[in-house]
């Protein structure tokens, strides 16, 4: 792929479809709506405006450091805290895919409202190839997939969705992203799921919960940082494993599974061999700092049978 002739082509073409109209770009701080972003603004420039929404289920400071690496090249970023709809939203579901469906449906009904509030008609968004092939085939949903599954954006929610790096995979969008002059802290970003960390939540999301996921990822990519891997962070799961307090006394607490895989599309991936000397710093780090942790684990699964994400 011509980077250059991929990014005038797009940047041609988002101009042909916004023309005079205001666009939305859902910024989420990832490689693919970074890269998307950054063609929006090349293409209208202030008639794009950039949100990021706070949903509540971000990396540890996320929309902080988005706001900075953005206004560095020139790009204004607006951060919506929606949390509080998101998290009610979840309120008693525990099956993955109503989960993935609670956080779509609550996704766009916060950019309906946007939408109305800034008179766009169009929002700019990152789906990527795995993205909708995932969808089509019923193996899990994707929330950025809607006119591929027969959704119609405008008629449900007011705006039409614009898709510049659809048909690309993981890697072309990197290399996109580095011929835009995009940081390598955006350019070279772990891959980090729609719904956030609620799909490393099994069970109900709450934000009690989704605290101790983002602790977790956090050790888990400090102490996997400079490898190779494609993707690593951990898993909450639902089930209360039996502990034991130093005491000597029974206590019930939380189960979580390190989660690290190589890859380089997504589409397949296996099991990240990670020595067993960093997975004792990692589980002694997580039994130090998130004290309700009675287990860890390491998910050897390989994609398939497997997802890389757990919902």
């Amino acid at each position: 792929m011509d980077c250059k002739k991929f990014v005038a082509k797009q940047v041609a073409e988002i101009r042909r479809t916004v023309g005079n109209a205001t666009a939305i770009s859902a910024l989420s701080g990832g490689v693919d709506s970074s890269v998307v972003t950054v063609l929006g603004h090349l293409a209208i420039g202030k008639r794009m405006k950039v949100l990021f929404i706070d949903d509540g289920l971000m990396r540890q400071d996320e929309p902080q450091t988005v706001r900075k690496v953005f206004a560095k090249l020139g790009i204004k970023v607006q951060v919506l805290d929606a949390a509080e709809r998101f998290f009610n939203a979840f309120k008693g579901l525990t099956d993955p895919e109503e989960k993935r469906k609670a956080f779509r449906e609550t996704f766009y009904r916060v950019f309906e409202d946007a939408v109305r509030a800034s008179g766009a008609t169009y929002l700019l968004q990152g789906t990527i190839k795995p993205d909708i092939i995932e969808t089509q085939k019923g193996v899990k949903t994707q929330h950025n997939v809607l006119p591929q599954i027969g959704m119609d954006t405008k008629k449900l929610f007011g705006f039409e969705v614009v898709e510049p790096v659809k048909e690309l995979y993981k890697p072309g969008v990197r290399r996109v992203a580095k011929a835009l002059g995009l940081p390598a802290v955006i350019s070279q970003r772990m891959p980090f799921p729609g719904p956030g960390l609620s799909a490393r939540c099994m069970g109900e999301v709450t934000p009690e919960r989704i605290a101790i996921v983002r602790k977790g990822c956090q050790i888990v990519e400090q102490e996997m940082e400079g490898s190779k891997a494609f993707q690593t962070f951990v898993v909450l799961l639902a089930d209360r494993p039996t502990g034991i307090t130093e005491d000597g006394h029974r206590r019930e607490g939380d189960a979580l599974a390190i989660r690290c895989v190589d890859s380089t599309n997504a589409v397949t991936a296996k099991a990240t061999k990670v020595s067993w000397a960093k997975l004792v710093r990692m589980r002694d780090r997580i039994l130090k700092e998130i004290p309700t942790v009675t287990k860890v684990l390491y998910d050897l699964t390989p994609k398939p049978p497997s997802t890389i994400e757990y919902i």
